[in-house]
C-alpha cells in the first residue's frame, strides 16, 4: 500500500471516529499516531491542513453522520492488508481481522467511559436512550458488523402458526483454509485464556491465530461491556457482533460457570427487564440437544424485537392453584409453550419456579417424556423468556410476562440426535439445535442453502427433476424438491424464489413441531392436560 493511500485511509478512519463520537476531535492527531502504530508502521504523517482542521460538526450531537461517506469495512480491509505487508499481521483471514480490530480498539472509548455514559443516560433520560447510544457505539466501533449483517437474507413465511421469521445467516465469515491448517498444528493450551468467548475477560483481548497455544480466538479490542448487577451478582451487557435481530444483546455472568435454569437464573431475567424494560431477555435451555451452542458459560440473550411466539393465540387457560394473581395459558405454537403473566413480579417468579420444578420431575411414557435416565441423568428443562408489557401487549409496561417452552432431550434408535429435535427428513434444511431464538419463531438457517436452493430452483425451472439426485448441491433436497414441484405446477421464473422461500419456511414450521414435546393431536393435548393438572 502506497504512503499516500495509507495516509488517506488513516485520516478518513480517524475523522470517521471523531464524527461518531468515538474520539474527541481534539484527539485526532493522537488517534492517527495510535492507528499508525496499530498498522505496524512509523509513517507517513498526516498533512498539516488535516492536523489543523476545524471540527465542522462541533455543534452536532455525537454520531450524527458517523457512517457518512466512509465505507468502514473496505477501509479496515485495506489497512489490514497494509499491516500484513508491514509484517505486523498474520497473512490469514483471522490475522487481517485481528489487525482491523486492533486499529478500532485504539479508536474506541475506554470501558469505564462507556459504562459511565450508559449509566448517565439511564439516569438523565431513560433506559432506551442508553441502549440506543450503546448499540450505535458498538456498531460505529466495528464490533457489531453492520455490513456483514446486511448480507443476511430474511423473509417471513405465513404458516398455521402465524408468520414465521426466516433468515439465512451469511454474516459470520467463512474459515480461511490456512487457519484450518494451522489449527492442526496448534500446541496444547493447558489453561485457556479467556476460558471462552463469553467471558468478560474478552474485553480488549488481542485475539490469537489458529496455530497459537489454545487455538484460534477472535480479536476483541473494540468490545465494550457494560457491567450490570443481576440477582446481586455482576453480569456484563454487550451486543452480538453478528446480530440476528434488532439490538441483539448478550448478558453473561462474570464467572465462567455452566448454564443453569433455576430460581437464580429466573431472578436474573426479572432483574434485567426491571433495568431495561423495553428489552426482552431469555435463556437457552441448560441441557445438550435442546440447549444452545455454548452451555459452558452462564449467559442470556435479549434485545428489542417482537418474535412470532409473542403474537401467538391463546388456546387454553389453566389455573395455578397457589398463584391466583398469575394468568396462565397455553399458546397455539408448534413447541409446547406456556405463557404466565402478572403485575406482581414475585408471584410470577415463584409461579415460574413452580412450573419448572414440576416439569423437571415429570415423566409420561405415553407421550415419550422421561424426566431422568436410570443413572439419574436429567432430560427435562425449559427455555424461558421474560418481558414487560402493558395491557395491550406493548413492551415496557407494568405487567411481567413469562414464556416457558417445555423441552426434553431424550434420544431413541429412530431419532439418535434427539426425539424432540429436527427429524432426519428436515435435515436438508435444518439439522442444528433449536435454541432460544428459534424457539420463538426466528429461523437461523445455514449459508449453504443459498447455493443449494439456487440449484434446486434451476432444475425445477428446467423441468429436469431427474438431475436433482445427481447434482451434489441439491441431492439432499431431491425428495422435498419433487414435492414442491408437484404442489406448484405454476412455478415460473417470476415466482420460483418466493415459492422456494415459502416452502423453506414451512419446513422450519415442521422443525419446530418436531421440537414440541406435546403434539397437536388428541393424544398430545391429553398428555399436556395431565401435566397441567399437576400444577
Amino acid at each position: 500500500m502506497g504512503a499516500v493511500a495509507l495516509e488517506k485511509d488513516l485520516c478518513a478512519l480517524v475523522d470517521y471516529a471523531a464524527r461518531a463520537g468515538l474520539v474527541d476531535w481534539s484527539d485526532r492527531l493522537w488517534a492517527y499516531n495510535a492507528a499508525l502504530e496499530a498498522v505496524g508502521v512509523a509513517g507517513p504523517g498526516p498533512d498539516a491542513s488535516w492536523v489543523l482542521a476545524e471540527n465542522v460538526n462541533k455543534n452536532a450531537s455525537a454520531g450524527v453522520d458517523a457512517g457518512a461517506p466512509l465505507d468502514l469495512e473496505a477501509t479496515l480491509s485495506r489497512l489490514a492488508e497494509a499491516s500484513v505487508e508491514a509484517g505486523r499481521a498474520e497473512d490469514t483471514a483471522s490475522g487481517r481481522d485481528r489487525a482491523a480490530m486492533r486499529m478500532m480498539g485504539v479508536l474506541t472509548p475506554r470501558p469505564s467511559q462507556v459504562a459511565a455514559r450508559f449509566d448517565e443516560l439511564c439516569r438523565e433520560q431513560d433506559p432506551r436512550a442508553a441502549t440506543s447510544w450503546f448499540y450505535r457505539l458498538c456498531c460505529d466501533a466495528g464490533y457489531v458488523r453492520r455490513a456483514a449483517i446486511a448480507r443476511n437474507i430474511a423473509w417471513n413465511t405465513p404458516t398455521h402458526w402465524g408468520d414465521l421469521q426466516i433468515t439465512i445467516n451469511l454474516s459470520k465469515p467463512e474459515k480461511d483454509p490456512r487457519d484450518i491448517a494451522a489449527a492442526g498444528q496448534a500446541r496444547d493450551a493447558g489453561e485457556r485464556y479467556p476460558a471462552c468467548q463469553l467471558c468478560i475477560e474478552n474485553e480488549g483481548y488481542p485475539g490469537r491465530g489458529a496455530a497459537a497455544a489454545g487455538g484460534a480466538h477472535p480479536a476483541r479490542q473494540n468490545l465494550r461491556i457494560v457491567p450490570v448487577k443481576l440477582d446481586g451478582e455482576r453480569y456484563g451487557l454487550q451486543y452480538s457482533p453478528y446480530a440476528y435481530f434488532n439490538e441483539h444483546c448478550i448478558v453473561m455472568s462474570a464467572h465462567h460457570r455452566p448454564m443453569h435454569i433455576d430460581r437464580a437464573s429466573l431472578a436474573c431475567l426479572f432483574d434485567f427487564v426491571d433495568l431495561l424494560p423495553h428489552y426482552f431477555i431469555g435463556s437457552n435451555a441448560d441441557l445438550p440437544i435442546v440447549g444452545g451452542s455454548i452451555l459452558s458459560h452462564d449467559h442470556f440473550q435479549g434485545g428489542d424485537h417482537e418474535f412470532p411466539v409473542m403474537r401467538a393465540k391463546v388456546t387454553e387457560r389453566f389455573s395455578l392453584g397457589g398463584f391466583p394473581d398469575v394468568e396462565a395459558c397455553v399458546l397455539q405454537w408448534p413447541l409446547s409453550v406456556l405463557r404466565l403473566r402478572s403485575g406482581r413480579r414475585e408471584d410470577l417468579l415463584e409461579a415460574c419456579v413452580h412450573v419448572i420444578d414440576a416439569w423437571h420431575d415429570w415423566s409420561d411414557e405415553a407421550a415419550g417424556v422421561r424426566a431422568h435416565s436410570a443413572d439419574g441423568t436429567p432430560h427435562n428443562t425449559v427455555t424461558p423468556v421474560i418481558r414487560r408489557v402493558d395491557e395491550a401487549g406493548h413492551v415496557g409496561g407494568e405487567l411481567y410476562e413469562a414464556y416457558l417452552a417445555l423441552r426434553c432431550n431424550i434420544t431413541s434408535e429412530e431419532h439418535p440426535l434427539g426425539v424432540f429435535h429436527p427429524h432426519a427428513q428436515w435435515h436438508h434444511i435444518k439439522k442444528e439445535n433449536i435454541g432460544l431464538i428459534e424457539v420463538m419463531g426466528l429461523a437461523i438457517l445455514p449459508p449453504r442453502l443459498v447455493d443449494e436452493l439456487a440449484a434446486v430452483r434451476a432444475h425445477l425451472l428446467a423441468d429436469d427433476l431427474d438431475a436433482l439426485e445427481s447434482d451434489p448441491l441439491c441431492a439432499s433436497h431431491a425428495p422435498w424438491a419433487r414435492e414442491v414441484a408437484a404442489a406448484h405446477p405454476e412455478l415460473s421464473e417470476e415466482n420460483a424464489q418466493t415459492i422456494l422461500r415459502d416452502e423453506t419456511g414451512q419446513v422450519f414450521g415442521h422443525v419446530l413441531e418436531d421440537a414440541g414435546v406435546f403434539k397437536w393431536n388428541d393424544d398430545g393435548r391429553a398428555a399436556l392436560d395431565r401435566f397441567l393438572a399437576t400444577l
